[in-house]
């Protein structure tokens, strides 16, 4: 009997190993294998080119000065992650420093630009040494050496200012921003500012636009339809229009054109509700106007500009109420 219940009980336990031995087993590397083509996907998905940086002032060497009417200078350019842009936005710099100083005394009988000029010909290097060698110089230093003799310049024009009695500080500032870092654009603006005499200041906004997946930079025909540019000129002159009326400028916009005729602006930006042709001091208007702004809406501009310079279907609604002019900076 003993026997038999033994024999009975090896015979469960045989069965239930057998049906142990039958169960399907977790196949931890078919998991770990059907993980792998999401992730690689995901590793596959381009990266979205972006503008990062930060703005930096430059060092100038400039004389101690105490009291109210010292003169005041102030340089800053872009450091990012796109170097093409940074050498555009620095030559632009120089470009505006030479606009803003033309005033100024030549040095050396050089003009600042040809000086600069001179400088990006021959690379600045730093003053360190290692090994009897020189390190050659960054970015930011070189453009502090093709900015010094503007900076030079500047304070001649101080001391000129000074002489005939004056006792007002001239100053004078530029400084670079990113507008917008990501998208088919990225757009980096230039303000600035001076005071050099006079009855009253300057102020100046100049828009740059970059693809950064050709790393080149754009301008308004870029970003246009083929043969649409007399198209938008129309559009833009009928906002140009109503901005005349609207801000009683003249009695009428005849009148108006016959000292500040209408031109378009190659100096844009594309805003929330729409393509913003930003003009400068007496471009379009007298010093009393500003830095004016004429709105182009999206709405009318559907078959001008390129598909991907316009914004998603649900803010075209946006439009319609569209500011025709904007005096303010972004």
């Amino acid at each position: 009997m003993l026997s038999s219940a033994r024999i009975l009980v090896f015979s469960v336990l045989a069965s239930m190993l057998g049906l142990s031995a039958c169960q399907p087993k977790s196949d931890s590397k078919s998991d770990a294998e059907s993980e792998k083509p999401q992730l690689s996907a995901q590793q596959n998905q381009p990266a979205i080119p972006s503008l990062e940086g930060e703005i930096v002032k430059l060092q100038l060497s400039l004389p101690e000065c105490d009291g109210k009417s010292c003169p005041e200078i102030s340089i800053e350019r872009l450091q990012s992650n796109q170097a093409f842009i940074d050498q555009i936005i620095d030559q632009q710099i120089l470009r505006q420093l030479e606009q803003m100083l033309d005033i100024a005394a030549p040095i050396a009988q050089t003009t600042p630009l040809e000086h600069a000029a001179s400088e990006a010909s021959t690379p600045a290097v730093s003053h360190a040494t290692v090994a009897n060698t020189t390190v050659p110089a960054t970015p930011q230093q070189q453009l502090e050496s093709q900015v010094q003799p503007y900076t030079t310049a500047f304070l001649q024009l101080d001391q000129e200012i000074k002489q005939l009695g004056a006792t007002h500080a001239i100053n004078l500032m530029i400084k670079p921003k990113i507008l917008d870092a990501q998208g088919p654009m990225v757009t980096v603006v230039i303000n600035s500012s001076s005071y050099l005499g006079g009855a009253h200041g300057a102020a100046a906004q100049q828009y740059y636009h970059f693809d950064l997946t050709q790393k080149k930079q754009l301008q308004l025909a870029d970003i246009l339809q083929d043969k649409q540019q007399a198209a938008l000129k129309q559009q833009a002159y009928e906002v140009f229009k109503r901005w005349v009326i609207d801000a009683k400028l003249a009695n009428s916009v005849e009148d108006y054109e016959q000292v500040w005729p209408f031109k378009l602006s190659n100096n844009f930006f594309l805003g929330q509700q729409g393509l913003i042709l930003q003009y400068g001091e007496y471009e379009i208007g007298p010093y009393v106007v500003g830095l004016p702004r004429l709105v182009v809406p999206y709405a009318q501009l559907q078959s001008i500009l390129k598909p991907q310079y316009l914004p998603q279907s649900d803010n075209k609604k946006q439009t319609k109420s569209a500011p025709a002019v904007e005096k303010t900076a972004p």
